[in-house]
């Protein structure tokens, strides 16, 4: 039987400010949960509908009661959150969680690749939906703004369906990053040049914009590559510009259908 205190306990990692100082956040579901503890990190409390060695068993009912999920999914997981390194300078550390530096990106950890990085993207379904597209595609690593949508909001969490465990999340500033890095930096934008008709390199950055206002001028300013996916339907008003998370499918598919 879990207890009032317990219910409290996990009910307020739904907000940032406790998610923060607790450095804890909330995981739901046999898939999400599983991956996680596939993926090493490390679980504060598991509660399951099924009798589990790891997890305390609880009644479906008492699984709603914790749950922020309209329909729970057998088991619930807090799950202590990563923890960010203080600045660039240490994202190369070998002690840190980040892993080893590369130096293709100077500072900056899983950079023998592709990686992205959010300007402002501020909705947790975009936020977490990006970062299934970039376990998709094999994406080494997110560099997210601060003002960009916290990776562990439950709502994020769910939507990335486990793919959390396999995407580092670094938060940074990027202008910062991007002013030390050493490699192409692509960057979505209206006035940007067909995407379908540019270089792309096997190494560098992709930087996508929030969703209202597109990538910030101070970010902008470092972009060295400026991409646009274009509209092929030219015959009658269209959308403006399209979502998020669709652009980043988009842009990454482009560049591994070329073998990178």
């Amino acid at each position: 039987m879990i207890s009032k205190n317990q219910v409290k306990w996990v009910r307020q990692l739904e907000l940032k400010k406790n998610r923060r100082r607790e450095g804890l956040f909330v995981a739901e579901g046999p898939k999400v949960v599983g991956d996680l503890l596939q993926a090493g990190f490390t679980a504060k409390a598991l509660f399951s509908t099924r009798e589990r060695e790891d997890a305390q068993t609880v009644t479906d009912d008492e699984l709603r009661r914790l749950s922020f999920l309209q329909h729970p999914q057998e088991i619930l997981g807090v799950f202590h959150i990563p923890e960010q390194p203080e600045s660039l300078s240490t994202l190369g550390n070998a002690s840190s969680p980040l892993g080893n530096t590369s130096s293709t990106l100077g500072n900056a950890p899983y950079a023998d690749g592709l990686c992205l990085a959010l300007d402002g993207v501020q909705d947790p379904g975009n936020l977490g939906t990006i970062i299934r597209i970039a376990d998709w595609f094999g994406i080494k690593a997110i560099y997210c703004s601060p003002d960009t949508a916290d990776a562990y909001n439950p709502k994020v969490v769910q939507a990335t369906m486990g793919s959390l465990a396999h995407v580092p999340v670094v938060y940074c500033q990027l202008t910062e990053l991007l002013a030390h890095v050493r490699c192409p930096i692509y960057g979505t934008l209206l006035d940007g040049d067909n995407i379908y008709r540019q270089e792309l390199a096997p190494q560098g950055i992709i930087v996508m914009g929030n969703e209202g206002n597109g990538i910030s001028q101070a970010v902008r300013s470092l972009i060295t590559h400026r991409l646009l996916i274009p509209n092929f339907h030219t015959a009658h008003e269209t959308a403006e510009s399209l979502n998020v998370a669709i652009a980043t499918a988009i842009t990454c598919s482009e560049f591994r259908r070329r073998g990178i």
